[in-house]
């Protein structure tokens, strides 16, 4: 097993044991806690919107290191905004899984949480 695929367990494990009964979440899941962190409010009651605009934060936050995004500051309500700075590239659907879940194993480093 390779360091990436030995993290991306790690990471498993974090969502399992803080977010879940034991199961696995999948990536939009992890996506939607990223995004909860990033807004700093806590888990609040989210609409379905704000459920959508939350993933989006996440994708952004996460797209930054590659150079897609970056921070632009913050709504009047405190939320997160990113301009997109370059195309994201036309990916398969693994393709699309792959570096979401590189960009998810970079985060956690970046945040030391593995």
């Amino acid at each position: 097993m390779n360091s990436d695929q030995e993290k991306w367990i790690k990471i498993e494990d974090f969502f399992k044991q803080n977010f879940s009964d034991g199961e696995s979440i999948d990536l939009d899941a992890m996506l939607f806690l990223i995004g909860v962190q990033e807004l700093g409010k806590g888990n609040l009651n989210f609409k379905k919107d704000d459920k959508l605009n939350l993933i989006h934060i996440a994708v952004c936050k996460l797209l930054e290191p590659f150079g897609f995004y970056r921070f632009d500051g913050f709504t009047e309500d405190g939320w997160p905004m990113y301009e997109n700075i370059k195309k994201l590239p036309e990916l398969k659907a693994n393709e699309q899984t792959i570096l979401m879940k590189q960009a998810i194993i970079n985060y956690f480093e970046q945040e030391q949480l593995i």
